[in-house]
């Protein structure tokens, strides 16, 4: 919708020759809106935190001209501050919830299905299967897949108190990016350093991309950095523990993912951050995309 330049000459005017309403022609106006000048009458004066404002200027949401979405309070990130702050990790827990109910309910098959497999056959004298045989769906299906009860209460564990404050710091649709990548990132380096026969489930990757996040948004809040520190030194005994069936490659892929996609978002300039952030985004994207492609072609 056009608008007239501030104080010009084709201001309406009332009978006696003062200013008139813009809204309400032949009513004397003489108060201006503080945003637009425009000339108001005391129906449509609004009081406003300098002056008054005019209705159409109010709907518009600022006074910077600029409409309502471009004011509204920002995260760290850039992000919009939401109702729910945790809405996306409720999704990609009862999503992780669904596909181990699943798993119960159909058993090893389903899991044979789903699980990261680089090339080898799922049963005695079966085809071959694997990312290396196309499936690459496995490589995100498997960041889902959870087999026994207190693998999925672990990553559920870590996934509900490191998400939470993460998407309340990111917004939704940074921090599920954050989450996607990482796990990806995690499913990409087990493709890449495990045997192709071994196969691969689990949350972790993603979970190991959120605790990283975690720790480079904390010290960019000046948090204590002791707790996170202790809390990844524990998870790092863990995952390099002696008796092995820890798939370690996915919880560094995943920690390094979100690490450095976590530096992107929260330490991008203002007036630059969108094109830091996307590009950070896709350049740790391109990186999984060419280990996986390299990978492939090794195996084939």
């Amino acid at each position: 919708m056009d608008r007239q330049p501030p104080g010009g000459t084709d201001q309406p005017a009332a009978a006696d020759g003062s200013l008139s309403c813009y809204r309400h022609p032949g009513r004397e106006a003489n108060i201006r809106c503080t945003r637009c000048d425009r000339p108001i009458c005391p129906e449509c004066m609004i009081n406003a935190s300098v002056g008054f404002q005019c209705p159409d200027c109010v709907r518009q949401g600022s006074g910077t001209g600029h409409g309502p979405a471009a004011n509204q309070p920002r995260t760290v990130a850039g992000g919009s501050i939401t109702a729910d702050p945790r809405l996306v990790t409720k999704i990609l827990l009862g999503i992780n919830v669904a596909v181990y109910l699943a798993v119960l309910a159909r058993g090893t098959t389903l899991v044979d299905e789903l699980m990261l497999l680089g090339r080898a056959t799922t049963h005695y004298g079966g085809p071959l299967e694997g990312v290396a045989e196309g499936q690459w769906y496995r490589l995100v299906t498997s960041m889902f897949l959870h087999q026994e009860v207190w693998h999925i209460a672990f990553n559920m564990l870590g996934l509900w108190w490191l998400g939470g404050p993460l998407e309340g710091a990111l917004g939704r649709a940074r921090y599920l990016t954050l989450y996607m990548i990482s796990g990806l990132a995690g499913s990409a380096l087990t493709y890449w350093l495990s045997a192709p026969v071994q196969g691969s489930l689990g949350a972790s990757g993603a979970v190991f991309g959120l605790l990283g996040a975690t720790a480079v948004l904390m010290r960019r809040l000046n948090y204590d950095m002791r707790p996170v520190f202790a809390l990844l030194a524990v998870n790092l005994v863990i995952t390099f523990n002696p008796w092995g069936g820890i798939a370690w490659q996915a919880h560094v892929g995943g920690l390094i993912a979100g690490t450095l996609i976590a530096i992107g978002m929260v330490h991008a300039p203002r007036e630059r951050r969108a094109l830091v952030q996307y590009g950070t985004c896709a350049l740790v994207l391109a990186a999984v995309i060419f280990v996986v492609v390299a990978r492939t072609a090794a195996l084939t």
